[in-house]
C-alpha cells in the first residue's frame, strides 16, 4: 500500500468516525502514531479536514454574525393617520437579520452558528433560548450585563406592507474587532460567513481583510440592513464574495437616484470595480437583479406571485435561500436567487418572521425545483 492510498484510507476512516483518535487510526492502519500524525497534518494542509477535531468540510457550519433582537409588529386596522392614535393589532417574534438568516438556514437542515450579543435581560434570554430550540448553535453569542437587548418595531399597513420601522440596535456596536478576534477559532472553521451591516465599520473591514488574505477560501457574504447603515460599508470591498442589498440601499451607496436598470447596472459595476465578486439587488415585488460571470450585465428574475400577509423577514429568508443554495457548489447565482425568492414567498405568506413551513427537503419539492 503506497503512501497516497494510506492517506486516502485514513481520510475515509475519519469521514466514517470523525471522533476517532490517532491511536485508533494507527491500530487500524497498522502504522505508527507519528505516521498517522503526518498524514493528518497533510490532510489539514490540503483542506480535507480542519484541525485536530477532524472537522470535515461537509460538516462545517455557516457562521452568521450580526443582529439578534425582539421584533414587535404593529399592524394598523385601517389606513394610518399621522398625529393621532391608530388602532392596531400587535405580534411579537424573534428577529435580527443575522439571527433570522440563521433560523432560516437551520430550518432547512443547515448546520449554523450565530455570533451576536444580547443584554442580560428577559428579552436576551428569550432570544437565545428560542434560537437554540430552532437548531442554532448559540455558544458563540455573548450576554452583557447593563445593556438592553436589541429591538425592532415595524408599523405595517392593513395589507401587511411596512409603513415605518424603528430599530434599537445599540448593543450591536459591541460586535467590534475584539469580539470577532475572540471567536477566531469558530470563524476559521466556517463553511461560509454571513454578516449584516449592524456590525461596526471596523469589524466589517476586519472580515474583508481576512477574506482577502485567505483568498476567499471561506466565502464572505454581507447583507445590508438599512439605508443609514450603508455608510458602514467600506470603500474597498476586495475579499467580498457576495453583497445583498435593496434598491434604496444601492442608491445610498451610489449617492444618487437610480431610476432604471441601466443606472442600477452602472452602480453595480462600480461595486464590482471596488472588489466585490457578485451583487444581488432586491427590488421588492419587481423581483431581483443579480450579476453574471465575466460581464457587467445583470440578470432580472421576477418575483413569484403570492398573497402578502406580512413583509417582515422576507428579505432575510431570501438571503438565507441564496446562501443555502450557493453552498451546493454546482449552484449558479441565478438559480440561488430563484430559490431565495421561493423562501421569501413562504415568509410573505406567514405572520411569523421566519416561516414554519421550511424544512430540509424544501428544494427537492417540484414547486421549488
Amino acid at each position: 500500500m503506497n503512501s497516497l492510498s494510506r492517506k486516502e484510507h485514513l481520510l475515509r476512516l475519519i469521514q466514517a468516525h470523525p471522533a476517532v483518535t490517532q491511536q485508533e487510526l494507527a491500530d487500524q492502519l497498522q502504522l505508527s502514531r507519528s505516521a498517522v500524525a503526518g498524514y493528518v497534518a497533510a490532510l489539514i494542509r490540503e483542506g480535507k479536514i480542519l484541525g485536530r477535531a477532524y472537522v470535515l468540510p461537509d460538516s462545517r457550519p455557516v457562521v452568521c454574525i450580526g443582529g439578534a433582537n425582539l421584533d414587535r409588529k404593529l399592524r394598523t386596522l385601517s389606513d394610518l393617520q399621522m398625529g393621532t392614535s391608530n388602532p392596531v393589532s400587535q405580534y411579537e417574534s424573534f428577529g435580527g437579520v443575522a439571527r433570522n438568516v440563521a433560523e432560516n438556514l437551520a430550518r432547512c437542515g443547515q448546520r449554523v452558528q450565530l455570533m451576536s450579543i444580547v443584554g442580560d435581560d428577559t428579552a436576551g434570554q428569550a432570544i437565545l433560548s428560542y434560537s437554540a430550540e430552532q437548531g442554532i448553535d448559540t455558544s458563540a453569542c455573548q450576554t452583557l450585563a447593563g445593556v438592553s437587548s436589541g429591538s425592532y418595531t415595524a408599523v405595517l399597513d392593513p395589507q401587511g406592507e411596512m409603513v415605518l420601522a424603528l430599530a434599537q440596535m445599540d448593543v450591536c456596536e459591541r460586535l467590534d474587532p475584539h469580539f470577532l478576534r475572540s471567536r477566531q477559532r469558530q470563524r476559521s472553521a466556517a463553511a461560509m460567513i454571513i454578516a449584516d451591516l449592524n456590525l461596526p465599520a471596523d469589524s466589517l473591514s476586519l472580515l474583508l481583510q481576512e477574506a482577502q488574505q485567505q483568498q476567499q477560501q471561506i466565502p464572505l457574504v454581507l447583507i445590508a440592513v438599512s439605508q443609514p447603515k450603508m455608510q458602514r460599508l467600506p470603500a474597498q470591498l476586495q475579499g467580498l464574495s457576495l453583497l445583498i442589498l435593496n434598491h434604496g440601499e444601492l442608491e445610498q451607496r451610489a449617492g444618487q437616484a437610480l431610476p432604471d436598470q441601466a443606472a442600477i447596472q452602472q452602480a453595480v459595476a462600480t461595486l464590482r470595480a471596488q472588489g466585490v465578486q457578485d451583487v444581488i439587488v432586491t427590488m421588492g415585488s419587481a423581483g431581483v437583479l443579480c450579476t453574471r460571470p465575466d460581464t457587467d450585465l445583470l440578470t432580472a428574475i421576477p418575483a413569484p406571485q403570492c398573497e402578502v400577509v406580512d413583509v417582515t423577514g422576507a428579505g432575510d429568508a431570501f438571503s438565507a435561500g441564496v446562501c443555502y443554495s450557493l453552498l451546493q457548489q454546482a449552484t449558479q447565482l441565478e438559480l440561488a436567487c430563484q430559490r431565495g425568492q421561493q423562501m421569501a414567498a413562504l415568509t410573505l405568506q406567514s405572520s411569523r418572521t421566519v416561516s414554519e413551513r421550511l424544512h430540509p427537503n424544501i428544494f427537492q419539492e417540484e414547486s421549488y425545483a
